[in-house]
């Protein structure tokens, strides 16, 4: 339950009920406490013109730049939300990430991963992208974490109801999830994405 780097955690541009929601992708960790940075620290998402907008008027940012402002309402210690208006490729798309604000150079950091993920010319995702996506739309009551029935080196990491067939429904850890079960557990039209661009 460590993640931290820059890390795109939704494939498409989430509507304003699924933006509200991934705000806090992680309500049922275990041991709840104001250090959980890390976790949230990194991850990042596209959201609509008007739904940045929205963001933009609920309260005086905290601070204003060019093409990004952060919330004055830290979600925990030092991690705000930053929201982003970038230009990528022509077009004009708008981003969400948590950014550490203790670290001054976090906000840009972010932005450049972001143009560099969204300016690649052909649609992909790495395992990692496709795991994020499969938790950040999975509903609550169908995903968690490993509890004391677990071995205590794989207490706190995350899980997944799946539909294992003959089997019936299996808990899983999410990240040894197969590939088929992965593609399993994505819309139809994010199945079949490359994981990487052929050279």
């Amino acid at each position: 339950m460590t993640p931290s780097s820059i890390r795109k955690v939704y494939q498409g541009i989430a509507d304003r009920r699924q933006m509200f929601r991934m705000f806090d992708r992680h309500p049922q960790r275990p041991n709840r406490s104001p250090d959980d940075g890390a976790l949230y620290c990194g991850e990042w998402f596209e959201i609509g013109q008007a739904d940045h907008d929205h963001m933009f008027e609920i309260l005086p940012p905290l601070w204003i730049r060019a093409d990004m402002f952060a919330m004055r309402e830290f979600l925990t210690g030092s991690i705000s939300s930053v929201f982003f208006a970038l230009r990528i490729d022509g077009q004009p798309r708008c981003f969400h990430g948590y950014c550490d604000l203790r670290d001054q150079g976090s906000p840009d950091r972010m932005r450049a991963a972001i143009i560099e993920r969204e300016s690649r010319p052909v649609k992909v995702m790495t395992r990692e992208e496709r795991l994020e996506h499969i938790w950040s739309s999975t509903h609550d009551d169908y995903r968690g974490y490993a509890g004391e029935r677990w071995a205590e080196h794989l207490r706190g990491e995350r899980t997944v109801l799946f539909y294992g067939g003959h089997r019936g429904t299996v808990l899983k850890l999410l990240d040894q999830l197969t590939d088929a079960e992965i593609a399993a557990k994505l819309p139809v039209h994010l199945r079949y994405l490359p994981d990487t661009i052929a050279a």
